[in-house]
């Protein structure tokens, strides 16, 4: 067992290994097994086999510098399209607050709810300027049980 395992560690040295590329292909890979066995395709075998022979080409490559500038490129390509949905999910989950992003810096706001709907500012504690927003009033509804009746009471 120690055998095997010093070789594949030999084997191993100096090349690239294991990167979000990977990880995030792998993922792609088994969605495409999985989407295959349902369609039965010629393309989607293709598309397999070629993902695969990349994942692997990557993470068996002596070419370190060049396999680390493709994942830093592609982190910067996932977390600008991953943000906005990120947002999009703290506005559902908090029912008290607003996130809104800063239009100069870009940091991410959290604004508490307003009574009323409208146009609202706020300034950004990260550059200090003064930020204009659209907010639509959120409204929480409660079910109140009242004897045999129910009744919607918006706050």
């Amino acid at each position: 067992m120690k055998n095997i395992k010093s070789k594949i560690y030999n084997f191993m040295q100096e090349r690239y290994g294991i990167d979000e590329i990977y990880k995030d292909g792998l993922v792609v890979y088994v969605i495409l097994v999985t989407l295959n066995i349902f369609l039965n395709t010629k393309i989607l075998s293709i598309l397999q086999m070629a993902l695969i022979l990349t994942i692997l080409y990557r993470s068996f490559s002596k070419n370190i510098n060049k396999r680390k500038k493709e994942n830093k490129k592609y982190l910067k390509i996932k977390k600008k399209v991953l943000e906005p949905i990120k947002t999009i999910n703290k506005n559902f989950k908090d029912e008290y607050h607003i996130y809104k992003k800063c239009h100069y810096c870009n940091t991410i706001l959290r604004l508490p709810i307003p009574n009323k709907r409208g146009i609202k500012h706020s300034k950004c504690p990260t550059c200090k300027k003064r930020n204009t927003f659209l907010i639509l009033k959120k409204i929480k509804v409660e079910i109140i049980k009242n004897k045999n009746k129910q009744k919607n009471v918006k706050k």
